[in-house]
């Protein structure tokens, strides 16, 4: 549907809970922090919600709850989003509210400086979590000279750089319907939601700020990098280029690495890793399709002791898959699980608007939700082999190392994890 104002989104209209849920994103808004005010991005969708107009943060945050709504906003690699679930008779507050957010943020100091001390002990407290570090560590080496190797929150020397008035020219500037795509689902009519639409959004900017990024492809190939934490354990992060939403292979390489690494207990990683060898409690594998590049990453943790032995198998069972591929029986088990689970993710009228938003966002058309499971069916064994055959190398794996550990010899050693 389209609002009166020109506005385009897409409606799961549903009335028989009085809830409506509203999704938004801003392709690419964000994706490209001013250097040396890295994090403005996530600092201006941690405060556009800490006052607006005439409420200052409290007062603010004190009328969502007086209307049992829930207000949100996130900053990440390829765009700014919004959130709003609210009551079918609370709507018309609660959109003033999400206006007001987007076109009168107060960005109070005091707001400003609170929530930036949260994010600067979030940051503080993940560096404490190896898990977190090799994430860090393989994003750095994968995207050097690429937004995507940066961390989205900013570091402890750029946050303290970003001021009010540089989180004003952000929304002003980054905000604009151009970029803008909606999903909705609930208790809302098409009249109504155009409506609403134009409410919303209608006072942004017509277009946007500043140039979409660029495709990148992940760097790092045959790299063993090295983290050095006083740790019992050692951390294992390994990956190399994947497949982005949009590519033809997207469906072949998810029933690939639902056997291989995505399938919990049922995947090759977790037998051979873990039920044979008893060499970690986890491991698993998963594709990550950005925007702008894509990866097919898997992860894990052994002991120090055990860690060359650990990441030899999870090779081994990268090359025995784009060696061999899969068995009748395998494909058929992943696709049952990928078309069985996927209606357990429409459990709430957000998550249906967020799934319908990604469906939007991914360009997979509005039948999507009628043509996947279709889609999933058609793969062969061949599918899988080729892709396979496309994907994995173990030779030129990018892994991250994070702890003490033995058998294994690094090509780098990074003592501050990025």
């Amino acid at each position: 549907m389209v609002s009166p104002g020109g506005i385009e989104a897409w409606l799961i209209e549903d009335h028989k809970n009085p809830v409506i849920g509203l999704e938004w994103a801003f392709e690419g808004a964000g994706a490209t922090d001013p250097e040396g005010k890295e994090g403005l991005a996530n600092l201006a969708a941690s405060t556009l919600d800490e006052g607006a107009g005439p409420l200052d943060s409290q007062a603010f945050q004190g009328r969502l709850q007086d209307i049992a709504t829930s207000l949100s906003f996130d900053a990440a690699r390829d765009g700014f989003f919004g959130s709003l679930r609210t009551l079918k008779d609370n709507a018309a507050d609660a959109f003033e509210l999400a206006r007001l957010a987007m076109t009168e943020p107060r960005f109070d100091q005091d707001a400003i400086d609170r929530v930036r001390g949260a994010i600067l002990a979030s940051l503080r407290r993940d560096l404490a979590d190896p898990n977190y570090v090799a994430r860090r560590a393989f994003y750095s080496a994968a995207f050097p000279d690429h937004p995507y190797g940066g961390e989205v929150r900013g570091t402890f020397a750029s946050l303290p750089r970003i001021g009010a008035d540089d989180l004003r020219a952000f929304a002003k500037g980054q905000l604009g319907r151009d970029r803008l795509v909606v999903a909705a689902s609930g208790a809302i009519t098409p009249a109504d939601l155009g409506k609403a639409l134009d409410a919303v959004f209608g006072g942004l900017p017509a277009k946007a700020a500043g140039a979409p990024l660029a495709d990148t492809t992940p760097k790092g190939a045959g790299q063993t990098i090295l983290v050095p934490r006083p740790m019992g354990q050692t951390v294992m992060l390994m990956g190399q280029p994947g497949v982005k939403r949009d590519d033809a292979d997207w469906y072949a390489a998810s029933v690939m690495n639902y056997v291989l690494g995505g399938g919990g207990f049922g995947s090759r990683l977790m037998e051979e890793v873990r039920e044979k060898r008893g060499l970690s409690y986890g491991v698993y594998s998963y594709l990550v399709p950005l925007d702008h590049a894509a990866l097919v990453l898997a992860s894990g943790s052994t002991v120090n002791a055990k860690a060359g032995e650990a990441l030899s198998i999870m090779r081994q069972e990268w090359k025995r898959m784009a060696d061999e591929g899969l068995t009748e029986q395998e494909l058929a088990d992943a696709k049952t699980y990928l078309t069985g689970s996927f209606p357990l993710q429409f459990n709430s009228t957000s998550a249906i608007a967020r799934i319908l938003l990604q469906v939007k966002r991914d360009d997979l058309g509005i039948d999507y939700l009628d043509k996947r499971d279709a889609y999933i069916n058609a793969v062969t064994r061949a599918d899988v082999q080729r892709v396979a055959r496309r994907l994995l190398d173990p030779a030129a794996l990018l892994t991250v190392l994070v702890g003490r550990p033995e058998g294994v010899t690094p090509t780098r050693t990074v003592e501050d994890g990025g």
